[in-house]
């Protein structure tokens, strides 16, 4: 789950049930849990929507992910979970 999250690349996001299908809370509370180097805030919730709100926004916005309000702008932004990027 966590290689899942260190694929994500720079500018994009995938959900927590792109990271772990199935089990979305269960990626949140490794992503919550874990002492390895990730980028957490690139997983956001299935809406768009910050569980880390003005911190991770601003993490995101450095990389130039789009936003509509509050929230990640799915369509623009997410990188599906079926693209392998290995």
């Amino acid at each position: 789950m966590l290689a899942r999250v260190r694929e994500i690349p720079e500018g994009f996001v995938r959900s927590y049930g792109d990271i772990s299908p199935g089990a979305p809370r269960f990626g949140g509370t490794v992503l919550s849990q874990t002492d390895e180097d990730v980028p957490w805030w690139r997983v956001v919730r299935a809406d768009g929507s910050l569980a880390k709100g003005e911190r991770q926004r601003v993490l995101l916005e450095d990389e130039g992910v789009p936003f509509r309000g509050t929230r990640v702008d799915m369509t623009v932004a997410r990188l599906p979970a079926d693209v392998d990027l290995a």
